[in-house]
């Protein structure tokens, strides 16, 4: 990691071990060292401010002021223990290490801003680094979303790398000239001699632009059943069906029109007869009228129907 220092920055050795653990990380990022952010009525010192193509976070190193092993316990709130026994940090009385890292976060936010840089999400982080043989675990703990106590030394920087390889989760957005243009802003407002130069962040592994983002694939067309080719056999049947089909509706016309065409209006219904009392009009009209000489006369029959008038 490329790790830039203002000249005459007087550091602590915890501070100083802190600075070579960024020096040997295989990470691609860059650290401005010992800033004095703020507006100049209340200046507050940031030990580090990490770009990686992905964000920036803000890191505070507390060294051990004697060796503790142990069960590290940290929270927002209230003292930091190591195997219940209170934490003996590098760090004043009745100060928060939590409250500190909150502070340097927002600081460098607003000095972003006022530069009209855009910080996006600003992460923060609190740096252990215990006695070289102390053994400190578990080697990170979260404090609140953004903010987390890592712990490491020149011997074990593991944890420490993992950290800043995934602080971020974002794309690679943070390319050379905008890294350039954020650090340069910050160094300008903490009036700092530190120098940084396009070149040095390429050489680090920064992008020269930011890459393309991936097309939305197009989404895919329904899938379609392909339609079974047709062949000369079901072809020949087809015309059968359909021709035995025709000839089979001109058979049934035909039959229709000659029914219609035999049963014509001039064939003679069959006459209809009754007897015994109940006899119809047609019966009575057959019978010979029978004059008053009591001759009868011989006349024509007539047939008469059911509902027939004038019979």
């Amino acid at each position: 990691m490329l790790v830039k220092i203002e000249s005459g920055a007087e550091l602590s050795a915890p501070e100083r071990e802190f600075v070579e653990c960024l020096r040997k990380l295989p990470t691609t990022g860059v650290a401005l060292i010992d800033l004095q952010v703020g507006p100049e009525s209340g200046k507050r010192q940031v030990d580090a401010v990490v770009w990686t193509p992905r964000g920036v976070t803000v890191l505070e190193a507390r060294g051990f002021r004697r060796r503790q092993s142990g069960i590290l316990e940290a929270g927002s709130g209230g003292r930091w223990t190591i195997s219940s026994q209170p934490a003996d940090l590098e760090q004043p009385e009745g100060v928060s290490v939590s409250d500190q890292l909150e502070h340097a976060v927002h600081e460098v936010k607003v000095a972003l801003e006022r530069s009209l840089q855009d910080p996006g999400h600003l992460c923060g982080a609190v740096v252990l680094l215990p006695w070289r043989g102390a053994v400190v675990r578990p080697a990170r703990t979260t404090l609140r979303p953004g903010l987390d106590v890592v712990v490491a030394n020149v011997t074990d920087t593991t944890e420490f790398r993992i950290y800043l390889e995934n602080f971020a989760a974002g794309p690679r957005a943070w390319t050379a000239d905008r890294v350039l243009a954020a650090a340069s802003a910050l160094i300008r407002s903490c009036d700092s001699d530190i120098h940084l130069s396009r070149e040095e962040l390429l050489g680090e592994g920064f992008d020269a632009a930011a890459p393309k983002p991936k097309p939305i694939p197009a989404r895919p067309a329904p899938r379609r059943e392909p339609k079974p080719e047709n062949s000369g056999r079901q072809t020949a049947a087809a015309w059968v069906v359909f021709t035995a089909g025709v000839l089979g509706t001109l058979v049934v016309l035909g039959v229709i029109v000659r029914a219609v065409l035999t049963d014509g209006p001039d064939v003679e219904p069959t006459a209809t007869t009754t007897t015994g009392a109940t006899a119809t009009p047609h019966s009575r009209a057959t019978m010979p009228a029978v004059p008053a000489g009591g001759i009868a006369t011989p006349r024509a029959q007539v047939e008469c129907w059911p509902f027939q008038p004038g019979c």
